[in-house]
């Protein structure tokens, strides 16, 4: 019988043993977070700096998952360009997924999903302040695999707020067998690997603004495809 589990609840474990995910290893895997990153005009710092001293202050009292989205999020999105042409955003974008062994079902919502409307640009997966980046990354992962038609590179963004990661999913096409006809690849039939940036956090020294350039590269990136 099918196990039916929310995203919230998947483990790196489940998705390796029933999606075929797996983390590289390879330091050459994931270099756009960090290589050749677009600079930010004397503007967007201050405006880095706004969106810092706002957290700074907000984080006396407990900052739920709303608070970070509209303080911290929100104000990166637009710096990065995702509410301008040719991007879009959803929120609580509903996935589904059926495991290719038939043994699992999951459900969730993304939070915020920028798109454009050719394919997934960023899966963004937000937490309240006391949650560590470990417990988003299965959950979004598991977004990051939501698009059947899409077997390009997807890119992710987890944050609770103080801390910010990236995550890179990309496909492993199944090899084909000689005088066998492959049927075109859907998110079901393949298998994957993953990388991730190191975390970056608001309280040290210029890292708000490499999270900041890490999206605009992203968007940048989807914006010429």
């Amino acid at each position: 019988m099918i196990q039916t589990l929310q995203a919230k609840e998947i483990s790196l474990a489940q998705l390796s043993t029933h999606f075929g995910l797996e983390r590289s290893d390879v330091s050459s895997f994931f270099p756009e977070w960090q290589q050749n990153l677009p600079e930010l005009t004397n503007g967007e710092i201050q405006a880095l700096e706004e969106v810092k001293q706002d957290y700074l202050h907000l984080e006396k009292y407990p900052l739920l998952e709303p608070v970070v989205k509209m303080v911290v999020l929100s104000p990166l999105l637009r710096l990065a360009g995702f509410y301008r042409p040719p991007f879009y955003l959803s929120a609580e974008k509903e996935v589904q997924l059926e495991s290719y062994d038939d043994a699992l079902l999951v459900r969730g919502r993304i939070d915020v999903l920028v798109f454009t409307p050719q394919f997934w640009v960023l899966v963004v997966e937000a937490k309240k302040a006391e949650f560590s980046l470990d417990a988003a990354l299965p959950q979004a992962l598991f977004y990051m695999l939501g698009q059947q038609e899409q077997t390009k590179a997807r890119y992710g963004f987890v944050t609770n707020g103080s801390e910010f990661q990236f995550l890179k999913l990309e496909a492993l096409p199944p090899e084909a067998t000689e005088g066998t006809i492959t049927p075109p690849p859907t998110s079901s039939s393949l298998s994957w690997q993953y990388g991730r940036s190191y975390p970056l956090s608001i309280y040290r020294g210029d890292d708000l603004q490499q999270v900041l350039r890490g999206l605009k590269q992203l968007g940048q990136q989807a914006a010429s495809m």
